[in-house]
């Protein structure tokens, strides 16, 4: 009886979670199909869906090239990220030397600093740079959150590969390099999809920077724009365009981490049973 009790009390905490997180995104969805005084109706199901907001998302403003801003910025960031990375993993996870556990602590904590307090350096270095709104003042700024992720999940993994197989590359004579690229890398196939992936996102949904580091409408990536999507008026906001956009601009990601889930959780994983 005890045992059927604690199995109802799990589903049934499973199914609020569930709600919980899903119901914000199925009212977005609801709420992108209607049009006038319905938007603020609180309906399950829109009794007359109206597709127009999501033409108009991409009638009224260059949303097409906010979207395509979004993936070249953070696909850019986890691919210098991830290639920076496993170097890094490979020295902080396989080579002994003084100081490598304070290192580690250290990149830690560069990604605990909210992004606020490194702002107005951040402006200052972009803008000596000569890299203002542009997309690869973008890409460095993302690499400040990005890059300690990647190193320190990776560094994890890098630790419980197998030691015999670098040992057996060293007697046949090969390099650090090539141990990383055709031994190792192989076999991080997880905890690469996992790291990449979570470093995409988190590049996808960056708000703070895109909105200080950009200044045109054709630069701004997705978060931005659809800060910046405004009605006729100052004090009139298009629901319906705004929420449209939201659900265009989620719909991929919940897509990727569908197909990626089992990968996102054996990399996340990887290291967690030996320090």
């Amino acid at each position: 009886m005890k045992r059927m009790a604690g199995r109802v009390l799990f589903f049934a905490l499973v199914a609020v979670i569930i709600a919980v997180a899903v119901a914000p995104f199925y009212y977005a969805i609801v709420t992108s199909l209607k049009s006038g005084t319905a938007l603020f109706r609180v309906d399950l199901f829109p009794s007359a869906p109206v597709w127009d907001n999501y033409a108009a998302v991409f009638r009224e403003q260059p949303f097409g090239r906010n979207i395509a801003n979004s993936v070249i910025v953070a696909l850019a960031t986890v691919a210098v990220s991830l290639a920076l990375s496993v170097g890094a993993a490979y020295a902080l996870g396989r080579i002994h030397f003084r100081g490598r556990k304070t290192l580690l602590m250290t990149i830690l904590g560069v990604s605990m600093f909210p992004q606020v307090a490194v702002l107005s350096g951040l402006f200052e270095l972009i803008r000596t740079l000569g890299l203002y709104n542009d997309l690869i003042g973008l890409m460095i700024s993302y690499m400040i959150f990005t890059l300690p992720f990647t190193v320190w999940v990776l560094s994890a993994f890098m630790r419980e590969l197998p030691r015999e197989l670098e040992e057996a590359a060293i007697v046949d004579g090969a390099s650090p390099l090539v141990i990383v690229v055709r031994v190792f890398l192989p076999l991080m196939g997880p905890a690469l999809a996992a790291t990449g992936l979570l470093a995409f996102i988190a590049a996808w949904n960056e708000f703070l920077f895109a909105l200080t580091l950009t200044l045109t409408n054709d630069m701004r990536t997705v978060p931005v724009a659809i800060a910046l999507i405004s009605g006729a008026s100052q004090h009139e906001l298009p629901w319906g365009n705004i929420m449209a956009a939201s659900v265009i601009v989620t719909v991929p990601l919940i897509a990727l981490v569908l197909v990626f889930q089992r990968r996102i959780v054996a990399g996340l994983t990887a290291g967690a049973v030996k320090g």
